[in-house]
């Protein structure tokens, strides 16, 4: 055997010919593709639209491989065993493996030739789609799908008003029940996208320039776009197959044993054009051991191809979904958070010991430890282990599986941990594959390898193989102010979601300026981009910073005017301040510039720094106050502001014991005494609500706040990614931290407080500074392409004598 041929240049087809060379194969190998490109990462696809680029998303050519591109096979001639391409090339074989892959299906309605119509499925797409998307204004999706969400999100990201239209009565409906699809359409809806469900198409009908002009439902209604994806399947493509006589599924696709061969000892089928036992699969996870089953009998070995695992987690418009096993069973436990959109599901047997399958939407903490325990006895009642997320992962069988993806089990990490003395997660995606693919298992090797007795690094990801404490001592020493500098000299790559935030929270705490400055720009989280934090229906809100919640009447009347003027909802906020909510992007520049004239500044809702500093009116006014809280609580607040730190700060100040500002329940609070004021630590509402720790006790005003100083910037300087006050200080020990700052055991303090000095010298209000830059205010339009045109889905209706969202996202589960 020395000819293997491979039609198709997919991920599948990269994965076999990459197994083979891995497992020696020593012919020649032969790979024909009819795009006029290397195989590149289609599950990755949407992220070439947010600005990864082709080279990015390219599979490397295994060595001694021989692509040919441009290359479509239209015919197989089995007794010659050879395969004819488009441009009369004959290539012969003496092992041909067919990964022809799938094509999307259209539906055949009126309109589908239209210009503006599209599929989704290549790179060439995609450009077609980003070009078309210059000069449109809006946008539908046919499929409500996973690859039509995802799409959806595309359109979005292009500036387009965005339709879904899905036939199912909900989206996603081969993943999620109605419940489920429910909670998901709201999370949808929540970031200005329209859901039709329960919806067809009647046709497409075309403008006065012959172009696409809107989509037509059955019912009648037309939905206005100037682009058309079409989203609705895939079909496998075995029309190769079919000419050469080979054995095809009922219901399409390449027939093929357990050995991935078909019908022709010579011709094995694998990916989305393969159908085994009846089914075809289109998730990577089956199409890739189907890749490896087929290199491993190439080879002469005894592998086979079971029905595979369809379970699968993604995060689609920022939601996690995540489906395991059966959508079914004989009992089931369901929880719902309509607040907070979350639904989860399990299904178990009619005796409640054995679990078969699992939905969550909004949250897919259970999904990773629960999932390998489906058709196994549980080891707890099904409702403790939904609300917990499931045992650890280390209580797992060895047989188990961790990664879907790679069909990689517990006891072959455990096993690639020992005999190759690895000591990280990068070590055992590079051994074993697991979690390479969409990551979603990457946590539970973490656990693994602890458990194998293995300190799992403390690389902040791939890209950087330092902890974020450390790379906060190289950016301070160094005295680098670039993410680009940083890590061409340090780290490997372009960065990611999760190094990208955290260098640019470094850097802000620094003094790196302004962090919609240039480079800074890029690295920012969603609500830093517009210094604003996103809602429900896509509009933002606006926090003008109240210091220690003193405001004068004319600046309340400001507030009110802006509210009234802008049609705002407003609501005081429990930090003893005013939210204004429902601004549209444009509207916050103008809004800013109003409340800026008053003398207001941003307040930081949007970012990880100081959020407010509460009071109680203390001794000025209340006769059990032995101090000026109020005071205090105000110089505090204009000391920190604009600080950013690893995760949000919030602040008291009570001016007796009575503890009315519940300075307790905060990062630092300050409570008042009759010799001067106590200082807590390490307190924090929200999910896990912690007091805080008594940490000084009397201290005079001048020696509280640099106290304050050292403790704030030493917990900036060495706390992880997004951790907050109150697991440091549990992580790095309380005792620990006292020597540290009060008693200088490391002999930092005057380095501490010098920093923050520099940081209350160099503060300025990101609002002024943004409306005062034209090339900053660039970016505040709903539509890149239309910057003077606001975004026609967001509406409101009266409720209370205010505005409210008209897309109330989860009405649809209260009901």
């Amino acid at each position: 055997m020395s000819r293997l041929v491979v039609v198709g240049n997919g991920p599948t087809s990269h994965r076999l010919v990459e197994a083979l060379v891995a497992k020696g194969f020593t012919g020649r190998i032969t790979v024909l593709g009819e795009e006029p490109r290397a195989a590149y990462d289609r599950v990755a696809l949407t992220s070439y639209l947010a600005g990864r680029s082709v080279e990015d998303l390219t599979y490397p050519v295994p060595e001694g491989v021989v692509p040919r591109l441009s290359s479509r096979v239209v015919d197989i001639d089995r007794r010659k065993k050879e395969v004819t391409t488009a441009d009369g090339r004959r290539e012969p074989y003496d092992v041909l493996v067919l990964a022809t892959g799938s094509s999307p299906f259209v539906p055949p309605v009126p309109g589908r030739e239209l210009d503006g119509c599209f599929t989704y499925r290549t790179i060439d797409d995609l450009d077609a789609i980003r070009e078309a998307a210059s000069a449109a204004t809006s946008g539908v999706v046919i499929g409500g799908g996973l690859l039509g969400l995802e799409a959806a999100d595309a359109l979005r990201g292009l500036g387009l008003s965005t339709h879904v239209v899905e036939m199912g009565g909900w989206l996603m409906p081969r993943q999620v029940d109605e419940g489920g699809g429910a909670v998901l359409r709201g999370h949808v809806e929540a970031l200005g996208l329209r859901v039709h469900t329960d919806a067809g198409v009647k046709e497409i009908v075309a403008g006065p320039d012959g172009r696409v002009a809107g989509l037509v439902k059955p019912d009648g209604e037309t939905v206005e776009a100037q682009i058309v994806v079409f989203s609705a399947g895939v079909r496998p493509r075995d029309e190769l197959a079919r000419q050469a006589g080979l054995e095809v599924g009922g219901r399409g696709g390449i027939a093929v044993d357990d050995r991935m061969r078909t019908a022709d000892p010579a011709i094995y089928a694998i990916g989305e054009c393969a159908s085994h036992e009846g089914v075809v699969y289109g998730l990577v996870g089956p199409c890739f051991t189907m890749a490896e089953v087929a290199a491993d009998r190439v080879l002469g070995g005894g592998a086979v191809f079971t029905r595979a695992d369809l379970s699968t987690k993604l995060k689609l418009l920022g939601v996690e979904v995540a489906q395991f096993g059966a959508m079914d069973g004989a009992l089931d436990v369901t929880f719902m958070d309509p607040v907070g959109g979350v639904y989860q599901k399990l299904f178990v047997s009619d005796d409640a010991r054995t679990l078969l399958g699992g939905i969550c939407v909004g949250d897919a903490t259970p999904y990773n430890t629960l999932k390998p325990f489906v058709g196994r006895d549980l080891p707890g009642s099904p409702s403790e282990l939904l609300f917990s997320g499931g045992p650890a992962s280390t209580e797992l069988p060895d047989d188990a599986q961790v990664c879907s993806c790679n069909n990689v089990t517990k006891g072959q990490v455990r096993a690639a941990v020992a005999d190759h003395g690895l000591t990280d997660v990068a070590g055992i995606k590079g051994c074993t594959r697991a979690g390479t693919t969409c990551g979603s298992c990457v946590p539970m090797l973490s656990q693994i390898l602890a458990k194998s007795g293995v300190e799992p690094s403390k690389a902040l990801c791939e890209h950087f193989a330092y902890s974020r404490a450390e790379l906060f001592d190289i950016v301070r020493v160094r005295a680098i102010t670039t993410f680009s500098r940083l890590i061409a000299e340090h780290g490997t790559g372009r960065g990611c979601d999760v190094c990208k935030p955290v260098v640019a929270s470094i850097l802000a705490s620094l003094g790196g300026g302004h962090i919609l400055d240039g480079e800074q720009a890029a690295l920012q989280d969603t609500n830093d981009h517009f210094l604003a934090n996103i809602q429900r229906n896509g509009t933002y809100s606006v926090v003008p910073r109240v210091p220690g919640g003193e405001i004068t009447p004319d600046g309340l009347i400001v507030i009110g005017e802006v509210a009234r003027d802008f049609g705002l909802y407003t609501k005081i906020t429990g930090g003893q301040r005013i939210d204004l909510l429902g601004a549209r992007v444009e509207q916050l520049p103008l809004i800013w510039k109003r409340l800026v004239d008053a003398g207001f500044e941003s307040g930081h809702a949007y970012g990880k720094a100081l959020r407010t500093v509460k009071s109680c009116v203390g001794s000025t006014w209340c006769r059990y106050g032995v101090q000026d809280a109020v005071g205090l609580a105000i110089a505090l607040e204009l000391r920190y502001r604009g600080l950013r730190s690893p995760h949000k700060l919030k602040s008291a100040v009570s001016g007796c014991a009575r503890e009315c500002a519940e300075a307790r329940g905060k990062d630092f609070g300050v409570i008042a005494t009759e010799r001067g004021w106590n200082l807590y630590v390490g307190g924090n509402g929200g999910f896990s609500p912690r007091h805080a720790d008594l940490f000084a006790s009397d201290l005079g005003t001048e020696e509280l706040v640099r106290v304050i100083d050292r403790f704030l910037m030493f917990y900036i300087r060495t706390a992880d990614r997004l951790q907050r006050t109150s697991a440091w200080l549990e992580a790095q020990g309380a005792a620990y931290v006292r020597e540290v700052v009060l008693e200088d055991s490391l002999g930092i303090c005057a380095d501490l407080e010098a920093q923050m000095e520099r940081h209350v010298a160099g503060y300025a209000d990101e609002w002024r500074t943004t409306i005062e830059d034209p090339e900053k205010l660039r970016r505040f339009v709903s539509f890149i392409n239309a910057p003077g045109t606001p975004d026609p889905s967001i509406a409101f209706e009266p409720q209370r004598e205010q505005v409210k969202p008209v897309l109330a996202p989860l009405e649809a589960v209260r009901s």
